[in-house]
Protein backbone atom coordinates (compact mmCIF):
# COMPACT_ATOMS: atom_id res chain seq x y z
CA UNK A 1 0.00 0.00 0.00
CA UNK A 2 1.40 3.31 -0.69
CA UNK A 3 2.30 5.99 1.51
CA UNK A 4 -0.45 8.68 2.51
CA UNK A 5 0.24 12.04 0.57
CA UNK A 6 0.83 14.72 3.18
CA UNK A 7 -1.74 18.10 2.58
CA UNK A 8 -0.12 21.20 3.78
CA UNK A 9 -2.43 23.65 4.96
CA UNK A 10 -2.45 27.06 6.94
CA UNK A 11 -2.83 25.87 10.64
CA UNK A 12 -6.82 28.00 11.03
CA UNK A 13 -9.30 25.77 11.89
CA UNK A 14 -11.16 26.80 8.41
CA UNK A 15 -7.87 25.73 6.55
CA UNK A 16 -7.82 22.99 8.72
CA UNK A 17 -11.25 21.54 7.90
CA UNK A 18 -11.06 22.30 4.35
CA UNK A 19 -7.63 20.45 4.26
CA UNK A 20 -9.60 17.45 5.81
CA UNK A 21 -12.36 17.65 2.93
CA UNK A 22 -9.59 17.10 0.75
CA UNK A 23 -8.05 13.97 2.55
CA UNK A 24 -11.75 12.31 3.31
CA UNK A 25 -12.02 13.27 -0.77
CA UNK A 26 -8.71 11.48 -1.68
CA UNK A 27 -9.52 8.45 0.36
CA UNK A 28 -5.36 7.84 1.80
CA UNK A 29 -4.13 11.57 3.11
CA UNK A 30 -2.33 12.76 5.90
CA UNK A 31 -3.22 16.57 6.90
CA UNK A 32 -0.25 18.90 7.77
CA UNK A 33 -0.61 22.25 9.22
CA UNK A 34 1.92 24.87 7.92
CA UNK A 35 2.70 28.07 10.39
CA UNK A 36 3.72 31.28 8.24
CA UNK A 37 4.30 34.62 9.98
CA UNK A 38 5.72 36.23 7.24
CA UNK A 39 4.11 39.02 5.78
CA UNK A 40 1.36 42.27 6.67
CA UNK A 41 -1.93 42.44 6.84
CA UNK A 42 -3.53 42.57 3.58
CA UNK A 43 -0.75 40.87 1.89
CA UNK A 44 -2.47 37.69 0.74
CA UNK A 45 0.31 35.91 -0.09
CA UNK A 46 1.44 35.34 3.11
CA UNK A 47 -1.17 33.01 3.39
CA UNK A 48 0.17 30.97 0.81
CA UNK A 49 4.08 31.29 0.77
CA UNK A 50 4.74 29.04 4.07
CA UNK A 51 3.03 25.77 2.49
CA UNK A 52 4.47 26.58 -0.47
CA UNK A 53 7.79 26.71 0.52
CA UNK A 54 6.85 23.25 2.29
CA UNK A 55 6.08 21.79 -1.09
CA UNK A 56 8.97 22.88 -2.50
CA UNK A 57 10.98 21.14 0.27
CA UNK A 58 9.12 18.15 -0.11
CA UNK A 59 7.66 18.44 3.38
CA UNK A 60 4.26 18.17 2.12
CA UNK A 61 3.16 16.64 -1.39
CA UNK A 62 0.23 19.46 -1.80
CA UNK A 63 -0.78 22.29 -0.96
CA UNK A 64 -4.09 23.09 0.26
CA UNK A 65 -5.06 26.77 -0.46
CA UNK A 66 -8.57 28.70 -0.66
CA UNK A 67 -8.40 29.76 -4.51
CA UNK A 68 -8.98 33.20 -3.88
CA UNK A 69 -6.00 33.34 -1.65
CA UNK A 70 -3.56 32.03 -4.56
CA UNK A 71 -1.58 34.81 -5.99
CA UNK A 72 -1.17 35.14 -10.15
CA UNK A 73 2.19 34.18 -10.02
CA UNK A 74 3.81 31.12 -8.33
CA UNK A 75 7.47 29.15 -8.42
CA UNK A 76 7.92 28.38 -11.63
CA UNK A 77 8.07 24.75 -9.78
CA UNK A 78 5.28 24.49 -8.68
CA UNK A 79 1.72 24.48 -10.75
CA UNK A 80 -2.42 23.95 -10.12
CA UNK A 81 -2.52 20.56 -9.66
CA UNK A 82 -6.79 20.31 -9.31
CA UNK A 83 -9.30 22.68 -8.18
CA UNK A 84 -12.28 20.78 -6.11
CA UNK A 85 -15.98 20.90 -6.35
CA UNK A 86 -17.10 24.68 -5.30
CA UNK A 87 -18.67 25.63 -2.69
CA UNK A 88 -21.51 28.38 -2.50
CA UNK A 89 -19.37 31.10 -4.15
CA UNK A 90 -21.70 34.18 -2.49
CA UNK A 91 -21.09 36.75 0.23
CA UNK A 92 -23.72 36.24 3.40
CA UNK A 93 -24.96 38.56 5.81
CA UNK A 94 -25.25 36.96 9.63
CA UNK A 95 -27.03 39.68 11.75
CA UNK A 96 -31.02 40.34 12.74
CA UNK A 97 -32.41 40.67 8.68
CA UNK A 98 -33.83 38.73 6.07
CA UNK A 99 -32.65 41.47 3.04
CA UNK A 100 -30.10 43.92 2.72
CA UNK A 101 -32.61 46.61 2.31
CA UNK A 102 -34.03 45.52 5.48
CA UNK A 103 -31.10 46.93 7.12
CA UNK A 104 -31.88 50.42 9.20
CA UNK A 105 -29.97 53.37 8.22
CA UNK A 106 -26.58 53.23 10.16
CA UNK A 107 -26.56 49.59 10.93
CA UNK A 108 -22.94 49.38 11.82
CA UNK A 109 -21.71 46.27 9.49
CA UNK A 110 -18.35 44.56 10.31
CA UNK A 111 -15.79 43.18 6.95
CA UNK A 112 -12.14 43.51 6.88
CA UNK A 113 -12.54 43.40 2.90
CA UNK A 114 -12.03 46.24 0.78
CA UNK A 115 -13.97 44.94 -1.90
CA UNK A 116 -16.93 44.52 0.29
CA UNK A 117 -16.63 47.09 1.75
CA UNK A 118 -17.03 49.20 -1.58
CA UNK A 119 -19.81 47.67 -2.66
CA UNK A 120 -21.89 47.61 0.21
CA UNK A 121 -21.39 51.41 0.41
CA UNK A 122 -21.88 51.04 -3.75
CA UNK A 123 -25.43 50.19 -2.46
CA UNK A 124 -26.23 51.11 0.74
CA UNK A 125 -23.97 54.76 1.25
CA UNK A 126 -25.96 55.19 4.53
CA UNK A 127 -24.29 52.23 6.59
CA UNK A 128 -21.83 52.37 8.74
CA UNK A 129 -18.87 49.87 7.58
CA UNK A 130 -16.76 48.76 10.31
CA UNK A 131 -13.30 47.52 10.56
CA UNK A 132 -13.48 43.33 11.64
CA UNK A 133 -10.66 41.29 11.79
CA UNK A 134 -9.71 37.41 12.98
CA UNK A 135 -10.71 34.65 11.75
CA UNK A 136 -14.34 33.50 11.27
CA UNK A 137 -15.32 32.17 15.03
CA UNK A 138 -13.79 35.29 16.49
CA UNK A 139 -16.16 37.77 14.23
CA UNK A 140 -18.56 36.02 15.18
CA UNK A 141 -18.26 36.13 18.78
CA UNK A 142 -17.41 40.09 18.25
CA UNK A 143 -21.19 39.84 16.77
CA UNK A 144 -22.51 37.88 19.63
CA UNK A 145 -20.57 40.49 21.81
CA UNK A 146 -22.67 43.38 20.59
CA UNK A 147 -19.64 44.88 18.88
CA UNK A 148 -21.69 45.40 15.21
CA UNK A 149 -25.21 44.69 14.27
CA UNK A 150 -24.08 42.22 11.70
CA UNK A 151 -21.36 41.33 9.60
CA UNK A 152 -20.60 40.35 6.02
CA UNK A 153 -18.18 36.57 5.65
CA UNK A 154 -18.22 33.90 2.67
CA UNK A 155 -20.90 30.73 2.62
CA UNK A 156 -17.99 28.40 2.07
CA UNK A 157 -16.35 29.56 5.27
CA UNK A 158 -19.47 29.14 7.49
CA UNK A 159 -20.82 26.23 5.85
CA UNK A 160 -17.33 24.53 5.90
CA UNK A 161 -17.44 25.06 10.03
CA UNK A 162 -21.09 23.83 10.95
CA UNK A 163 -22.01 27.27 10.96
CA UNK A 164 -24.29 27.39 7.98
CA UNK A 165 -27.32 27.68 10.12
CA UNK A 166 -26.05 31.00 11.30
CA UNK A 167 -26.73 32.80 7.73
CA UNK A 168 -29.24 35.50 7.62
CA UNK A 169 -29.53 35.74 4.16
CA UNK A 170 -27.48 35.83 0.95
CA UNK A 171 -26.02 38.25 -1.55
CA UNK A 172 -26.47 37.27 -5.36
CA UNK A 173 -23.04 37.42 -7.51
CA UNK A 174 -24.62 40.64 -9.77
CA UNK A 175 -25.65 42.13 -6.50
CA UNK A 176 -21.99 41.95 -4.31
CA UNK A 177 -19.44 39.93 -6.22
CA UNK A 178 -17.46 37.82 -4.51
CA UNK A 179 -13.65 37.47 -5.11
CA UNK A 180 -12.00 35.46 -7.59
CA UNK A 181 -11.98 31.91 -6.43
CA UNK A 182 -14.23 32.20 -3.54
CA UNK A 183 -15.53 29.23 -2.59
CA UNK A 184 -13.10 26.98 -4.04
CA UNK A 185 -9.79 25.33 -3.05
CA UNK A 186 -6.79 24.81 -4.81
CA UNK A 187 -5.04 22.06 -5.23
CA UNK A 188 -0.67 22.65 -5.47
CA UNK A 189 1.86 20.51 -6.45
CA UNK A 190 5.36 20.27 -8.18
CA UNK A 191 5.61 19.60 -11.57
CA UNK A 192 7.97 16.94 -11.27
CA UNK A 193 5.08 15.10 -9.11
CA UNK A 194 3.46 12.95 -11.67
CA UNK A 195 1.57 10.68 -8.79
CA UNK A 196 0.48 13.76 -6.75
CA UNK A 197 -0.89 15.42 -9.83
CA UNK A 198 -3.12 12.36 -10.56
CA UNK A 199 -4.31 11.79 -7.22
CA UNK A 200 -5.61 15.71 -7.38
CA UNK A 201 -7.19 15.20 -10.70
CA UNK A 202 -9.41 12.53 -9.63
CA UNK A 203 -11.02 14.43 -6.92
CA UNK A 204 -11.01 17.79 -9.31
CA UNK A 205 -14.52 19.94 -10.57
CA UNK A 206 -14.86 20.48 -14.18
CA UNK A 207 -17.05 22.96 -13.48
CA UNK A 208 -15.03 24.50 -10.54
CA UNK A 209 -11.89 25.10 -12.68
CA UNK A 210 -13.62 26.20 -15.72
CA UNK A 211 -14.88 29.14 -13.44
CA UNK A 212 -11.50 29.76 -11.50
CA UNK A 213 -10.22 29.68 -14.83
CA UNK A 214 -12.12 32.94 -15.91
CA UNK A 215 -12.04 34.85 -12.83
CA UNK A 216 -8.40 34.32 -12.75
CA UNK A 217 -8.08 35.40 -16.72
CA UNK A 218 -10.10 38.59 -14.96
CA UNK A 219 -8.30 39.36 -12.72
CA UNK A 220 -4.62 39.49 -14.09
CA UNK A 221 -6.28 41.48 -17.10
CA UNK A 222 -7.48 44.25 -14.55
CA UNK A 223 -4.05 44.28 -12.69
CA UNK A 224 -5.87 43.70 -9.17
CA UNK A 225 -4.12 43.30 -6.53
CA UNK A 226 -4.57 43.30 -2.69
CA UNK A 227 -5.36 47.11 -2.25
CA UNK A 228 -7.80 47.39 -5.31
CA UNK A 229 -11.69 46.69 -4.57
CA UNK A 230 -12.63 43.90 -7.17
CA UNK A 231 -14.56 41.03 -7.11
CA UNK A 232 -14.94 38.67 -9.86
CA UNK A 233 -17.06 35.27 -10.37
CA UNK A 234 -18.09 33.14 -13.16
CA UNK A 235 -21.21 30.30 -12.88
CA UNK A 236 -21.58 27.87 -15.17
CA UNK A 237 -25.17 27.03 -15.95
CA UNK A 238 -26.79 24.66 -18.66
CA UNK A 239 -23.18 25.30 -21.04
CA UNK A 240 -23.18 28.65 -20.52
CA UNK A 241 -20.12 30.74 -18.75
CA UNK A 242 -22.04 34.12 -17.23
CA UNK A 243 -18.34 35.96 -15.32
CA UNK A 244 -19.76 39.02 -13.27
CA UNK A 245 -17.59 42.27 -12.45
CA UNK A 246 -16.90 45.16 -9.97
CA UNK A 247 -14.38 47.18 -9.60
CA UNK A 248 -14.97 50.57 -7.17
CA UNK A 249 -13.37 53.20 -5.16
CA UNK A 250 -13.09 52.17 -1.22
CA UNK A 251 -15.83 54.06 -0.39
CA UNK A 252 -18.32 53.19 -3.01
CA UNK A 253 -19.10 56.55 -4.65
CA UNK A 254 -17.18 55.47 -8.40
CA UNK A 255 -17.87 51.95 -9.62
CA UNK A 256 -17.89 49.94 -12.82
CA UNK A 257 -19.96 46.58 -12.34
CA UNK A 258 -20.59 44.56 -15.62
CA UNK A 259 -20.86 40.81 -17.11
CA UNK A 260 -20.78 38.56 -19.75
CA UNK A 261 -21.78 35.30 -21.17
CA UNK A 262 -20.60 33.03 -23.39
CA UNK A 263 -19.03 29.73 -24.22
CA UNK A 264 -17.38 27.52 -21.57
CA UNK A 265 -14.74 25.91 -23.60
CA UNK A 266 -12.96 29.26 -23.74
CA UNK A 267 -12.91 30.67 -19.87
CA UNK A 268 -9.63 32.68 -20.24
CA UNK A 269 -11.01 34.33 -23.50
CA UNK A 270 -13.96 34.86 -21.81
CA UNK A 271 -12.72 36.40 -18.44
CA UNK A 272 -10.48 38.43 -20.77
CA UNK A 273 -13.32 39.89 -22.42
CA UNK A 274 -14.62 41.40 -19.42
CA UNK A 275 -12.04 42.99 -18.22
CA UNK A 276 -11.90 44.48 -21.54
CA UNK A 277 -14.97 45.69 -21.18
CA UNK A 278 -14.03 47.07 -17.55
CA UNK A 279 -11.31 48.75 -18.46
CA UNK A 280 -13.40 50.31 -21.53
CA UNK A 281 -15.78 51.77 -18.81
CA UNK A 282 -12.74 53.30 -16.96
CA UNK A 283 -12.34 50.59 -14.54
CA UNK A 284 -8.33 50.98 -14.90
CA UNK A 285 -8.71 54.61 -13.57
CA UNK A 286 -10.78 53.98 -10.59
CA UNK A 287 -8.20 51.16 -10.17
CA UNK A 288 -5.56 53.63 -9.91
CA UNK A 289 -7.09 56.16 -7.67
CA UNK A 290 -8.08 53.05 -4.93
CA UNK A 291 -4.54 51.80 -4.78
CA UNK A 292 -3.18 55.53 -4.34
CA UNK A 293 -5.47 55.66 -1.59
CA UNK A 294 -4.30 52.66 -0.04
Amino acid sequence: MSDPLKLGTRASRLALAQAQLVADALGVAEVVPIESKDGTPGDKGRFVRGVERAVLAGEVDVGVHSAKDLPGERPEELRLIGVTEREDPRDVYVGDASSLGELPEGTRVGTSSLRRRSQLLALRPDLELAQLHGNVDTRLRKLAAGDYDGVVLAAAGLRRLGRGDEIAFGFEVEELTPAAGQGALALEGRRADASAAAAAARISGHDSLVELTAERAAVAALEATCYTPVGICARLRSRKLAVFGYAGLPDGSEWVRDSVAGDPDQPAALGEALAERMLAAGAREILERAEALA
